[in-house]
């Protein structure tokens, strides 16, 4: 985007917490600027609540969004995202890019919708989004281009990493890092008990655990060496890293790991076909 170019309009359908968190890193990063985005939902508390946290302006119906915007972001729950696809119709074109960010609604249903010519992203975000360290995933329908491409990574690495993938691998990506923080929330959570069970301290426990993985993911992500050379750094031979790290052994952590991931890729894929 060049000095002379104005930001690109960002309208969202729907206000809720994904949204907000979107549009508020689209401010921060300087993708765009609060006067340029517009939101509509159909909670005024999540309108109040969208304008509170962004500066944004809220309108009360999707159509005014569309008329609004260049990008698009349909930020519904995939219970009402036929509906609003079969309303926003009429008011959308090719002069719209539109990004999905409603789990488990294939490219093939909204073409079938909005037509071949509909230039479509789809995206998998996860919750991190929420404090700009998100991991996304994004695949390309209808009649996108590169340099929409561009557009949609832009928006997600202005909230953490984002990663083209193709769509089938969307499942395994909602298995991964869709579901991965509800993993990792666990073995937080199992690591501050671990500690309140050596007698530290709940609270301290419970932030010495969260920050070793936030600590720990910053070395993997700027190191670029790899987790198992990470590890061997930290367990000395005859150590007390080794010892632990022969307990996960014996209690099948790694394996429980690469099945949760598994199973929760399987479950998407269950839940695209219905």
């Amino acid at each position: 985007m060049s000095a002379h170019t104005a930001p690109l309009r960002v309208g969202f359908i729907g206000a809720g917490k994904m949204a907000t968190a979107l549009a508020r890193g689209l401010c921060h990063s300087g993708f765009t600027t609060p006067d340029r985005i517009v939101a509509s939902d159909v909670l005024p508390a999540a309108r109040d609540s969208f304008t509170q946290d962004t500066a944004a302006r809220t309108v009360a119906t999707n159509v005014e969004v569309a008329a609004q915007s260049d990008v698009l972001v349909l930020a519904v729950k995939p219970q009402h995202f036929r509906p609003v696809l079969e309303q926003l119709k009429p008011h959308t074109g090719p002069q719209h890019l539109i990004v999905s960010i409603a789990a488990g609604i294939p490219l093939a249903t909204m073409t079938a919708i909005l037509g071949a010519s509909a230039r479509l992203v789809r995206v998998m975000p996860n919750t991190p989004c929420l404090v700009n360290a998100s991991a996304s995933a994004y695949c390309l329908g209808g009649a996108a281009t590169r340099d929409d491409a561009a557009t949609v990574a832009g928006m997600l690495n202005a909230v953490g990493l984002s990663f083209e993938t193709a769509e089938p691998l969307l499942d395994a990506v909602t298995g991964l890092s869709g579901s991965g923080p509800a993993y990792v929330c666990v073995i937080i959570e199992a690591l501050a008990d671990g500690g309140v069970r050596m007698g530290l301290p709940r609270d301290t426990a419970l932030k010495l655990a969260a920050q070793t993985v936030l600590g720990t993911a910053k070395m993997v992500l700027e190191s670029g060496q790899h987790p198992a050379a990470l590890k061997d750094a930290v367990a000395s031979p005859g150590g007390t890293t080794i010892a632990g790290l022969h307990e996960l052994e014996r209690g099948g952590l790694r394996a429980s790991l690469m099945n949760a991931v598994e199973a929760a890729t399987r479950r998407s894929v269950e839940l695209g076909q219905r």
